[in-house]
């Protein structure tokens, strides 16, 4: 491998970790600005669409589900769709944008490894088991504060179980779309179009506000999620492996909590406990141990 692609594959990761650890901030600043989950969501899958089904008429055959069929394709949708969206960012209405950043990606290994196991009996690598370990007692110390309901983080708690619901769903969805083989394109053009008639049950059993607030943060939030997540940072991630490989590129994963901490306090005015570092710096040590282990042993 050449040093010029090298360092693009370098590139492709930290900018995927910048749009990741940037989103959890943005999906606080929604619900601090008015916005309800349900307007995120649904301006997320409108904008991803928007970008997404051009491109898609002409290359996914048959539209909008490819070689997923149409069965996989309603699981996806359902599990990484609409309902995920909704919990995800109304767990940001609870709980500060950081809780976010670190304990759905510390959880989700530990979930896939626990997952692997139960359907294939694969068994992860002693090191892989202590990495997992360290991530979830770093978790345990993070979320004290919350668990406790101090002054602080007063219903933050609530938020964290939303997020540890969130690592559950994408452990599901990662290892299913793992055993179908299952492309990120056609994952993402298929949830995205099939979440479209979803949204106007959403829009009706759930409050939207997008008409009472300012019309940058309606473009914020749509740019943002839908673009920028929705479809930018999987492109980058997607080159991210692709040149520097699966281990590798799970290795720029760690950065997101630390972009999510800076920007929260620079943006947001939300500032970590003694606590959270304290449990955050734990859970990163985790990961790093584990996504440098070997995933058997």
């Amino acid at each position: 491998m050449s040093s010029r692609v090298q360092w693009l594959g370098i590139l492709c990761g930290l900018m995927t970790s910048l749009i990741w650890g940037v989103q959890a901030v943005v999906s606080r600043h929604a619900m601090l600005t008015g916005l309800s989950p349900a307007d995120v969501t649904i301006l997320r899958f409108v904008a991803a669409s928007a970008v997404l089904i051009p491109w898609a008429l002409t290359r996914i055959r048959p539209f909008p589900v490819g070689s997923l069929g149409w069965k996989r394709a309603w699981f996806m949708a359902l599990l990484i769709g609409p309902l995920y969206s909704l919990i995800l960012v109304g767990g940001a209405y609870f709980a500060p944008a950081l809780h976010s950043s670190i304990i759905s990606p510390g959880l989700i290994p530990v979930f896939t490894a626990a997952l692997v196991f139960l359907v294939t009996g694969e068994r992860a690598g002693r090191m892989r088991l202590a990495g997992l370990g360290i991530i979830v007692v770093g978790i345990a110390i993070f979320s004290r504060d919350a668990l406790l309901a101090t002054p602080p983080r007063p219903d933050a708690w609530i938020g964290d179980l939303l997020f540890v619901l969130i690592a559950i769903m994408w452990s599901v969805f990662g290892l299913q779309a793992r055993r179908w083989g299952a492309s990120s394109i056609e994952v993402t053009v298929a949830s995205c179009v099939l979440a479209l008639p979803l949204l106007g049950i959403v829009a009706l059993a759930l409050p939207v506000h997008m008409a009472q607030v300012p019309l940058s943060e309606v473009l914020l939030q749509a740019v943002y999620q839908g673009v920028l997540v929705g479809v930018v940072a999987l492109y980058l991630y997607a080159r991210t492996v692709a040149t520097l490989g699966a281990a590798r590129a799970t290795l720029f994963l760690p950065l997101v909590p630390l972009v999510t901490a800076g920007c929260s306090a620079l943006l947001l005015a939300e500032y970590p406990s003694p606590t959270e570092i304290a449990g955050m710096a734990v859970v990163i040590s985790g990961m790093l141990v584990a996504f440098r282990s070997p995933s058997t042993g």
